[in-house]
């Protein structure tokens, strides 16, 4: 779950120090430097553990009429008017090992997975110059990519994003509110428990399609020069309604991620993107 929810460090990270900017100004085509962060997650959503990842990468920041690289993912922007957005792309999260959490010992890791698909972005307000209201409606296949590539579910993120910036874009900030609902495949990949890996304290448990949880969102950044810039962000997801709340993997009522991270820009385009 991404851009969005996104269920391991690395995605939360990176997804959620993107905020949905107001109207711009003039940016450059193509941007690259170096990334580094530390995202505090629950291993999984719902796990009683929790995971802290650090991460030092090489970005790649690419703002084509079409073709889009940046901190919300790759993908293809096939429609771009003033109120309505429409992209295909795709995001990575981090692996889990099974090890480190008591309640998944001795079951197979969760994997590294990829997410692909479509999304919809609805401008629904722009209450001053410097701020939005939107909607946002991803859609993503979610593939499994350990020992090979297997297919595991899908999930619908919708997600209300209120965005706020500063003048030349000194600041951002954004707060939302969404839900993040999975087919049976993709609940099951985290919260069933079939019959080989039960034991007197995990009963084996099927799992259904439905409410995976809640979630509300604070993100933001703070150009500290004009080569850098430093991002943070706090979630709270909430699993009292899931659809799985009976699953023994799912251990937490609630849960909390939070990150800090900065970015430096190396070198930026001389030509100016097209919006």
């Amino acid at each position: 779950m991404n851009v969005a929810p996104t269920l391991l460090a690395a995605s939360v990270l990176f997804a959620a120090m993107a905020p949905v900017c107001a109207a711009e100004p003039a940016l450059p085509l193509w941007e690259a430097g170096v990334f580094g962060g530390t995202a505090v997650t629950p291993a999984y959503p719902g796990a009683s553990e929790r995971s802290t990842r650090s991460l030092a990468l090489p970005y790649l920041i690419y703002r084509g009429k079409i073709l889009r690289a940046d901190r919300s993912g790759v993908g293809a922007r096939l429609l771009d008017t003033d109120r309505v957005e429409f992209d295909v792309g795709f995001a990575l999260s981090l692996p889990a090992r099974s090890s480190d959490v008591p309640a998944r010992r001795g079951m197979p890791d969760l994997g590294t997975l990829v997410e692909f698909g479509p999304r919809l972005k609805i401008k629904l307000a722009e209450p001053t110059r410097n701020s939005r209201l939107g909607l946002e409606l991803p859609l993503r296949a979610v593939i499994e990519a350990r020992g090979g590539l297997r297919r595991q579910g899908a999930t619908f993120e919708p997600r209300l994003v209120y965005a706020l910036q500063g003048d030349r874009q000194a600041w951002q900030l954004d707060a939302s509110v969404g839900a993040v609902l999975g087919n049976t495949a993709i609940n099951d990949y985290f919260y069933g428990v079939s019959a080989a890996f039960a034991t007197g304290q995990r009963p084996s448990y099927a799992a259904k399609s439905g409410l995976m949880l809640t979630r509300l969102g604070l993100g933001g950044s703070y150009r500290l020069h004009q080569d850098w810039r430093a991002f943070a962000f706090l979630r709270y997801d909430n699993y009292a309604n899931a659809a799985n709340r009976a699953s023994p993997l799912l251990r937490q009522n609630s849960g909390t991620s939070t990150g800090i991270g900065l970015m430096w820009t190396w070198q930026r385009s001389g030509r100016m993107a097209v919006e």
